[in-house]
């Protein structure tokens, strides 16, 4: 089991949970596949149409940046904790 961290801002999209648990696990992938599948409205927030995670998006797994790893491809370990926030602008 996966625990994705679901940011105040997208929390509409899970029914105001905070913590959701998918069953896949391997990589971000699959664990983005299964939260699509769940809750495909958090899935068009969180990737684009092609399938890539928005660019205002940023994906940690356990405290992590997939950016600086393999994104959708970084290892996912069973029990993991995947967090997504949303970029904040402004000035």
């Amino acid at each position: 089991m996966v625990t994705v961290l679901v940011p105040a801002a997208l929390r509409a999209e899970t029914g105001g949970a905070a913590r959701v648990e998918v069953d896949a696990d391997g990589t971000l992938r699959a664990v983005l596949d299964e939260v699509a599948a769940r809750w495909p409205r958090l899935e068009r927030r969180v990737r684009d149409e092609a399938g890539q995670v928005r660019r205002y998006i940023n994906i940690f797994v356990d405290g992590a940046d997939v950016r600086h790893l393999a994104g959708q491809d970084t290892p996912v370990p069973a029990h993991a904790e995947v967090q997504i926030l949303p970029s904040v602008a402004g000035g």
